[in-house]
């Protein structure tokens, strides 16, 4: 991905900020999500957060033997704030990039998920070239015709992104010089325009996409190809200190054991209706 006191759905939380100098046994943890992203994380009526994520860290958090604290907090302050010790682990489909990677630690991937442009039904962008095809990309990759082919179509128009997101650098590297670009906090707010008409296009997460579309009744719809491989990372995986690897390899163990045994794929159909599992 990209780029809310809160607890497990159903489950209470046991401890508050672990902070990092005394939690170096890792009994306990805190992890940090959005709460505002659906259907990975998202904040129930009750004020607890729910989804995809919160169920996984609940599983992952019972296999590594910690006792986990979920808190909400603002996507776009989450990497300062961890190497400030305001929490040990960011869980909110989180990218791994090399570029993030200079600065903290990743886990393994615990998911792996194309991106793709949004725009309203009716629009007269809607179906526009390659629409229900996929494309596979690499980072800095340049020249590739069904990209061209949308640069085309799209110029002029306003898309919009949410800020500090892998997908942002995507929509400024490749369409900036053609489109206005529109920054917004929240992937909701985007949407929100865009369903009203007050920007032409959004660029997100596919399977956020998804669940956004039923929010709008149908209004959105995908248009373009979905764009899938190592330009997005080696996948979504949990964002750590850089000096916490004892934590870290503590979460590896229990990904790799969610994704042996289905658990991960299980979660995946339940929240997204299709397998994210990344590819092992």
């Amino acid at each position: 991905m990209k780029f809310s006191a809160i607890l497990f759905c159903g489950v209470a939380a046991f401890s508050a900020f672990a902070a990092p100098a005394f939690a170096k046994d890792w009994t306990k943890a805190t992890i940090t999500l959005e709460g505002a992203y659906a259907p990975w994380n998202l904040t129930n009526a009750d004020g607890t957060l729910g989804g995809f994520e919160p169920e996984l860290a609940k599983v992952l958090c019972e296999r590594a033997k910690i006792e986990c604290t979920l808190v909400a907090s603002d996507w776009d302050g989450m990497i300062p704030a961890l190497n400030a010790g305001k929490f040990d682990v960011i869980m909110d489909a989180l990218s791994i990039t090399e570029e993030r990677k200079q600065v903290i630690d990743f886990t393994v991937p615990y998911a792996a998920t194309p991106a793709a442009f949004a725009t309203a039904k009716d629009s007269p962008l809607a179906k526009a070239a390659g629409t229900g095809a996929t494309i596979k990309m690499t980072p800095g990759q340049t020249g590739v015709k069904e990209i061209d082919a949308l640069k085309e179509a799209f110029k002029g128009k306003t898309i919009g992104i949410q800020a500090a997101t892998v997908y942002a650098k995507f929509v400024y590297d490749n369409f900036g010089d053609i489109a206005e670009i529109r920054e917004y906090k929240t992937g909701a707010d985007r949407d929100l325009d865009l369903q009203n008409g007050r920007i032409d296009l959004g660029f997100d997460d596919a399977v956020y996409f998804a669940n956004a579309f039923q929010a709008a009744n149908g209004a959105l719809d995908f248009t373009g190809p979905e764009i899938v491989g190592s330009i997005w990372g080696e996948g979504e995986g949990l964002g750590i200190r850089k000096a916490d690897t004892d934590l870290r390899d503590k979460f590896n163990v229990a990904i790799k054991s969610a994704l042996a045994d289905g658990t991960v794929k299980n979660l995946s159909m339940k929240w997204f209706k299709v397998d994210v599992s990344p590819q092992q």
